[in-house]
């Protein structure tokens, strides 16, 4: 039976993260994955292909609503989806060869099967040909992540009821997708077929879209995606689904218990993941787990078994691809006996829609919540010179900051190319600045950024330059 030091069981980000860093750190490392190609969840039906599609569509929607503005005349503009969907698959398949080049890289053994507890130190690895191996390990970190939640009364066909991995595998535009779930995931694919010219009913049982975040984001989000032919049902609790032929109805009860049917031509179940953690054989290595599923842990990300550790969506937070990261250096660091640290405050959170949705910190409800004393600024894009040189005028940015310190608290924008401009107020938050150290920080001109300097202007006595 081959020993190893540690074993990781799942590659996604957060398992091939961790199973890196292991390697860097000396230990002889093996990454389980029962799929044929490594990266998880992330690089193959998620993150990475959603946003090759995402940049696809946009491009499209770029060449029929707003290239003769540019002076750019195009004629004939058509989808062709089944390229697209090539496109997306090409670029699925680099990255996941750049993960099999860095595990050959590392040394990591890797090993395609199922992976499963026999004990605390040996797993059994099933392939899909029947055969099982058998392999030893001082340590071992559960990196299985998460798969796509369902509701009572619905089932998922996969055909005209599907998840978001059938949604990514399309061979026609919807005419009409019906969307439960008014979160990140069902507004990002909602989006890509909104451009192509589908009708997007996003039903929701909460108030607003993206309620996780930052009111202000969500409103202004709805706002942009109405443009793009939106409909909202808020407020209302679904009921089930039913199929006819190329027809799926939805139906839902409203505030007033008044029950409303949506039809269309397919239906994005999208109300979250849940935590992968069955035929583990978690009771066998004494791994506890919550009433959801979750792998319960303690700050250092250590189960109740010592040596085991879990990291990513199986436990405690956000499910994000960055979050699992950050966690499989902890504990690989950790392991080695290094002080490592995360700051869950501090990790961002981001829609990809246009405009894309960006945040770090407390919102502000969270901070009224806690009775927090707090001061806000906030720049329009569309007062961005930067922003109208590429029509892209929608959203705003608002920094929180502490009333008596001035120290930044939460960062919100919602506008161009905010993913990654959040990782300024990440920086600064980690390294407890100030708004007013921000404001009297140089920003390129013209930029998109300048609109974080202006709002933390705005924060510090209302000085905005440029509004």
């Amino acid at each position: 039976m081959e020993k190893f030091d540690v074993t990781v069981i799942g590659s996604g980000p957060g398992g091939y993260v961790a199973a890196i860093r292991c390697a860097q750190l000396g230990m002889k490392t093996a990454i389980i994955e029962k799929y044929n190609t490594l990266g998880g969840t992330c690089l193959n039906v998620g993150c990475i292909p959603s946003k090759a599609l995402l940049d696809s569509s946009e491009h499209y929607h770029n060449a029929t609503h707003t290239f003769t503005e540019h002076g750019i005349d195009v004629k004939d503009v058509k989808v062709n989806l089944k390229q697209m969907i090539k496109r997306k698959g090409d670029v699925v398949k680099q990255t996941c060869d750049g993960i099999t080049f860095l595990m050959k890289k590392n040394k990591i053994t890797v090993f395609t099967g199922h992976g499963s507890f026999v004990n605390k130190n040996t797993i059994s690895i099933a392939s899909a040909d029947g055969k099982t191996t058998e392999i030893e390990t001082a340590k071992t970190i559960i990196a299985t992540g998460s798969k796509p939640s369902s509701l009572p009364g619905i089932e998922i066909d996969k055909k005209r009821v599907i998840t978001s991995t059938e949604a990514l595998e399309l061979t026609e535009v919807p005419k009409h997708m019906v969307i439960i779930g008014g979160g990140v995931i069902g507004l990002e694919l909602g989006s890509v077929y909104a451009r192509l010219g589908a009708k997007i009913s996003v039903v929701e049982f909460t108030g607003g879209i993206i309620s996780t975040m930052d009111g202000a984001l969500g409103k202004e989000l709805q706002k942009s995606l109405k443009k793009l032919g939106f409909e909202f049902y808020f407020n209302h609790k679904v009921t089930g689904t039913s199929v006819k032929g190329k027809e799926v109805a939805v139906t839902a009860e409203n505030a007033k218990g008044e029950k409303v049917e949506i039809k269309g031509d397919y239906c994005l179940v999208s109300v979250g993941r849940k935590p992968y953690t069955e035929n583990l054989g978690l009771d066998k290595a004494g791994v506890k787990v919550d009433n959801r599923g979750k792998v319960e842990t303690d700050d250092h990300l250590q189960t109740n078994v010592a040596g085991i550790y879990a990291i990513g969506d199986v436990v405690k937070g956000a499910m994000l691809a960055h979050k699992a990261e950050e966690e499989g250096v902890y504990v690989a660091e950790t392991m080695a006996g290094q002080k490592p640290h995360i700051n869950y405050n501090l990790i961002p959170g981001v829609v990809y829609t246009w405009p894309e949705v960006a945040a770090v910190g407390y919102t502000e409800e969270q901070l009224k919540e806690q009775g927090k004393k707090y001061k806000s600024g906030s720049f329009p894009f569309k007062a961005s010179g930067r922003a109208r040189a590429s029509m892209d005028t929608d959203g705003f940015v608002k920094v929180l900051a502490d009333e008596a310190t001035d120290e930044i608290l939460g960062v919100h924008m919602i506008g161009p190319r905010a993913a990654d401009m959040i990782a300024e107020a990440v920086v600064a938050m980690e390294y407890r600045a100030s708004a007013e150290d921000i404001s009297r920080m140089s920003h390129a001109h013209p930029t998109f950024t300048e609109a974080i300097k202006e709002a933390c202007l705005d924060a510090t006595g209302k000085r905005a330059l440029h509004i």
